[in-house]
């Protein structure tokens, strides 16, 4: 997400940080790039010129002229006003209520709003430790139905039966009296979409929130649309008093619109933001980790939380024992450090986040080919676990079978190979917990004299 833009901005901030000063000439040639970018990027109108109004005001004033580093401070002002037009802090979900805390989920058809709900019922689940329930009451499309079931089987929720012959209202006094009964703290409703905005779905949904008068409304709404998606919202918003905002297929969207122009146009703050189809795949949406983003800088809190969430601390423990007792790295501790990668959403999902990303060349992030990691762990699981501990004794014969297990080339288990040897190079440095000879290492995998690490001097693996 916000590749495009991430782009575009790295460029003109790349030629202020070396001035000296900035003139007016100066930030008016950058505001102009700033423009262009939000705009391409699809940011409403409106939002782009408020935005371009305020960081103006304050970079012409003393504000940057003032300043030691002039390009830094600027970057500064765009950085901030990037947060305020997102909404400067995370909205958290207000979930104070006599149980159970009822959320109404609205939204068009094709928004994945019932994906959203199951996501979301997952997030309260695991991270706020509240026991939840889900129903539809989506009485026009039974699938709608089944596939809340489904999720709600996946991610071990309590689902409340509704069928297609019942009434939205009717299903919803039934799903709260049972909550109640199971001493459930939040239910969660699923409602009806529609492929546009239309009177008889307003006034259905207006009856659902005044009969439940949940204590959050939330508007899911398909981040790929655009600016589209702040104006369906802001229709949405009229018609129902919304407490919130929930992007989704963000990991599709490379321009951004949607999320700079939603709290703007809607006055509603985005809560939550969805990065892919798994059911852990929602996170709580915060302006200034997305503005950090945006600007190439990474978001290292998200990045450090998601680790805590995902990585295997009993398997990361274990590898350090073994590495600090001198015993070698072998090939199924390269598998488990590739599943532990995959876990945090991939190689891109990574880069997406990590400081620095702006100073790489345009679209270089998006160029990592996750297959080559599938591909990776394909070939290592057609081993057998002698060999996995010792390649050494991967012969010709042993090679083809691999390669034939696994639907590879001789060349890619080669190359895989020669990347194991330069990560036991790195695990031998770290085996006194000596931090200088590990950077140094991973400084060797850069590519140096002899083509170390990465093939291609540096850059990711390609097969």
């Amino acid at each position: 997400m916000f590749d495009n833009l991430t782009d575009r901005l790295s460029g003109t901030f790349r030629k202020l940080t070396g001035k000296a000063t900035l003139t007016e000439n100066n930030i008016s040639e950058a505001l102009r790039e700033v423009r262009r970018a939000l705009l391409e990027a699809d940011v409403a109108l409106p939002v782009v010129k408020d935005f371009i109004d305020r960081v103006s005001t304050r970079a012409v004033g003393q504000e940057v002229s003032k300043s030691l580093s002039p390009g830094q401070a600027f970057i500064k002002i765009v950085q901030a006003e990037l947060e305020a037009v997102m909404g400067k802090s995370n909205a958290e979900l207000d979930l104070k209520a006599v149980p159970p805390a009822i959320i109404l989920m609205a939204g068009l058809q094709g928004a994945g709003k019932t994906t959203t709900v199951g996501k979301l019922a997952n997030w309260l689940k695991t991270s706020q430790k509240k026991k939840v329930m889900v129903v539809s009451a989506d009485v026009y499309r039974p699938a709608a139905i089944q596939q809340l079931q489904t999720l709600a089987s996946e991610i071990d929720v309590q689902f409340f039966a509704s069928d297609a012959s019942q009434s939205p209202t009717a299903i919803a006094a039934a799903a709260v009296k049972e909550a109640k009964r199971q001493f459930v703290d939040v239910l969660l409703v699923d409602t009806a979409g529609r492929l546009a905005i239309d009177q008889q779905m307003m006034d259905e949904i207006r009856a659902l929130h005044q009969q439940l008068n949940p204590v959050e409304t939330l508007f899911v709404v398909d981040a790929m649309t655009g600016q589209d998606a702040a104006n369906t919202a802001k229709a949405f918003n009229d018609a129902l008093p919304l407490t919130g905002v929930v992007l989704t297929k963000a990991d599709g969207d490379a321009r951004g619109g949607a999320a700079l122009s939603v709290r703007h146009i809607t006055g509603k703050p985005i809560k939550f933001i969805g990065m892919g189809e798994k059911p852990d795949a929602l996170e709580p949406f915060y302006p200034e980790r997305i503005a950090s983003r945006i600007l190439g800088m990474g978001d290292v809190l998200s990045l450090i939380e998601e680790a805590e969430k995902k990585v295997d601390k009993q398997q990361a423990e274990r590898l350090a024992k073994k590495i600090k007792k001198g015993k070698g790295f072998d090939l199924e501790d390269f598998k488990e450090q590739l599943q532990q990668m995959k876990n945090m959403g991939g190689v891109s999902s990574i880069m997406d986040k990590m400081p620095g990303m702006g100073a790489l060349p345009p679209g270089a992030a998006s160029m990592v080919d996750e297959s080559q990691f599938r591909r990776m762990e394909a070939i290592i699981n057609s081993m057998t676990m002698r060999e996995r501990v010792n390649p050494d004794v991967l012969n010709g014969s042993r090679k083809r079978r691999i390669t034939q297990g696994s639907g590879t080339q001789i060349q890619d288990l080669n190359r895989l190979l020669k990347q194991h040897k330069q990560m036991q190079k790195v695990m031998k440095k770290m085996k006194g917990g000596n931090m200088a000879n590990m950077m140094r290492g991973l400084g060797g995998m850069q590519g140096g004299p002899g083509g170390g690490g990465f093939p291609g001097g540096g850059k990711f693996p390609r097969f």
